[in-house]
């Protein structure tokens, strides 16, 4: 998988394949307070926002170290999504929908109810490009937008409280969303918005989430916040028959629960029918803002938490058994640290690639980068003048990337 950081001199790509070694692929220092940094999967595309041009977004060819083109808006940029059809920029009250094949804008959603942190969610999955984004902005309300055909898909009114963090199944059919009081983590189904599973993160005291993210597989979900928990769920479906095929004593206690339900006022019974957490990891650290991760490295499950202090955290999950994950490896993404400094040394050597990368197929005009300023509704404005990829390109599916997984990249800022 990959691991995208902003920081106050530029911006770091890392690989990490293994536990033991983060190969830093590439750094830039050209821009300087880099809050946001998304890379195209595995590809040489990359997108940059900075602190001291909050409005610009800037889309590179890392590379070639070249710029592809850059687009202004009318606010401050708060939050960047992309998978192989879409590019979605979030502002305060308005997002705006981009072709990712030739960066022209396809449609821009105004007066969007106010959003300052940016929250919004794209799926990966180029088939199912649904983006999802606060339909209110005083109860948790998700409006779920089908990118490829612009349209709204659905409202799903999934808390009493704003929303705090939305996130996407890999395939795009599964949403899990968590408010502002941080205490209950719901999943959803795609399109119809169905409520799949109900978690309760903790009834003791309200807490700020601060991310949340499938496995790959959808069979888990994790969840961090400003406490020193994270937590993982475990999306079980139960059989038809309502039988367990081996019974265990979660079940059997489960079962009890559900006996004696009909006796207890229905907001407690409520609570006992909701699933905890499978497995929990005990931070070094709290308080401070952090980004976890489910993945498959060197083909074990693994929990990645990156935290706003520089430090990746690799822990082992059990996918049986789960109960407190183990601390296998600690490395620092940025600063002065000897095991940094060899791993920047190390550059991952380019994969093999049938065909070529969505970013060498761009091509750069001779006069310098696109620009273009987008201050207002538009359906057609915003497309880039001069070459771009052959729609041959597109005839089997979406453009070929040089992707090592479809995975996409981790971002910190």
């Amino acid at each position: 998988m990959s691991l995208a950081v902003g920081t106050k001199t530029g911006y770091r790509l890392f690989s990490v394949t293994s536990v033991d070694k983060l190969d830093c692929i590439h750094e830039s220092t050209e821009t300087p307070d880099v809050y946001i940094v998304e890379r195209l999967f595995s590809s040489s595309l990359v997108v940059v926002v900075s602190q001291s041009v909050p409005r610009r977004m800037n889309v590179y060819h890392f590379k070639k170290g070249t710029e592809i083109c850059n687009y202004s808006y009318s606010n401050n940029i708060l939050a960047v999504r992309l998978n192989r059809q879409r590019l979605v920029v979030c502002l305060e009250e308005s997002i705006y929908i981009h072709n990712i094949k030739d960066m022209k804008l396809l449609k821009t959603l105004l007066n969007t109810p106010s959003n300052p942190s940016g929250l919004c969610a794209l799926s990966i999955n180029h088939s199912n490009s649904f983006l999802a984004y606060p339909g209110s902005d005083t109860i948790g309300e998700i409006i779920v937008y089908d990118a490829n055909n612009l349209s709204t898909v659905t409202m799903i009114p999934a808390h009493d409280s704003p929303l705090a963090a939305i996130t996407f199944s890999a395939s795009g059919t599964k949403l899990a969303s968590a408010s502002e009081r941080g205490t209950v983590i719901r999943v959803f189904s795609i399109p119809e918005g169905l409520r799949l599973f109900e978690f309760r993160r903790g009834m003791k005291r309200y807490v700020n989430i601060s991310s949340l993210s499938f496995s790959p597989d959808a069979q888990f979900l994790c969840a961090s916040s400003n406490t020193e928990t994270v937590h993982i769920f475990k999306l079980e479906q139960h059989s038809p028959s309502g039988e367990e095929e081996a019974p265990s004593w979660s079940a059997y206690v489960g079962k009890m629960f559900t006996a004696a339900s009909s006796y207890l006022p229905a907001q407690v019974s409520g609570m006992m029918s909701q699933d905890r957490a499978f497995a929990t990891v005990r931070l070094q650290m709290t308080g401070q803002k952090n980004v976890c991760a489910l993945a498959i490295i060197q083909k074990l499950p693994r929990l990645l938490v990156a935290s706003s202090d520089g430090q990746l955290f690799i822990y082992n999950i059990d996918p049986q058994d789960g109960g407190e994950c183990t601390l296998v490896q600690k490395h620092r993404l940025f600063g002065s640290d000897k095991d940094l400094e060899e791993t920047e040394k190390s550059e991952l050597p380019e994969p093999p690639q049938a065909c070529q990368s969505y970013a060498a197929t761009v091509a750069i005009p001779t006069s310098g980068p696109v620009t273009a300023t987008l201050t207002g509704y538009s359906e057609d404005g915003g497309a880039k003048k001069g070459e771009v990829i052959p729609e041959h390109e597109f005839a089997a599916g979406p453009v070929c990337l040089d992707d090592e997984t479809e995975f996409p990249p981790v971002s910190i800022r």
